[in-house]
């Protein structure tokens, strides 16, 4: 059974750090991409990177671009996201979902067949 559980959410005050983990179980990630997505309150989700450990490719969104770093541990079966810098607006509920393809400029998901995991929340205030 494919399963999907973040974890390292929390509230941090502007400029500051967190390391988000999603952890895998029912498959490795040789098998499959992992993307990371966020949504915020009244806002569409929005997919903010992706890393496919099988070639090593990695895709972030503008919005992230120089201050998030998506990382795997195969060994561990883990996939994380450092976020540096962070901002009010990256405050939003953080999904790991798995993915059918991760390139540098793009990603792809099935709306029928992605695994997401529950979600975890980020709140970025002073």
């Amino acid at each position: 059974q494919v399963q999907l559980v973040e974890s390292g959410g929390g509230s941090v005050q502007p400029g500051g750090s967190l390391r988000l983990s999603c952890a895998a179980s029912g498959f490795t990630l040789d098998d499959s991409p992992i993307g990371w997505f966020r949504q915020a309150p009244g806002k569409e989700r929005e997919g903010i990177s992706c890393i496919s450990s099988r070639d090593g490719s990695t895709y972030y969104a503008d919005s992230v671009k120089g201050r998030f770093t998506i990382s795997g541990d195969n060994a561990k079966n883990t996939v994380y996201l450092q976020m540096n810098s962070l901002k009010p607006e990256d405050t939003a509920v953080y999904y790991c979902a798995t993915l059918i393809l991760c390139y540098s400029d793009r990603y792809y998901y099935s709306s029928s067949s992605s695994s997401w995991g529950q979600g975890t929340q980020v709140t970025v205030s002073s």
